[in-house]
């Protein structure tokens, strides 16, 4: 018999939300210098909320990096110049 899904473990269900609750708009809008003491709670401002992603590197730059033990440089992605034969 398998589990229900709504019967996972809680870590897995803390994940991004799209939606913010009241509460924490309003302490992203006074965070922000947008909240004053005498605004009201209702027809709130919009207020962007966005997971922030991490950029993923090549595993080829990872072992190159961790060989030479630096760290990549900006321009590392330019294949390097190749003799030609004739």
């Amino acid at each position: 018999m398998s589990i229900d899904s709504s019967l996972k473990s809680k870590n897995l269900l803390q994940r991004h939300r799209n939606v913010l609750t009241r509460a924490e708009r309003i302490e992203i809008l006074k965070e922000t210098g947008r909240w004053t003491d005498s605004s009201t709670a209702t027809g709130l401002p919009k207020v962007a909320h966005r997971k922030a992603a991490a950029g993923k590197k090549d595993k080829a730059e990872k072992k190159a990096a961790a060989a030479e033990g630096e760290t990549p440089a900006e321009g590392e992605g330019e294949k390097p110049a190749t003799e030609e034969k004739s």
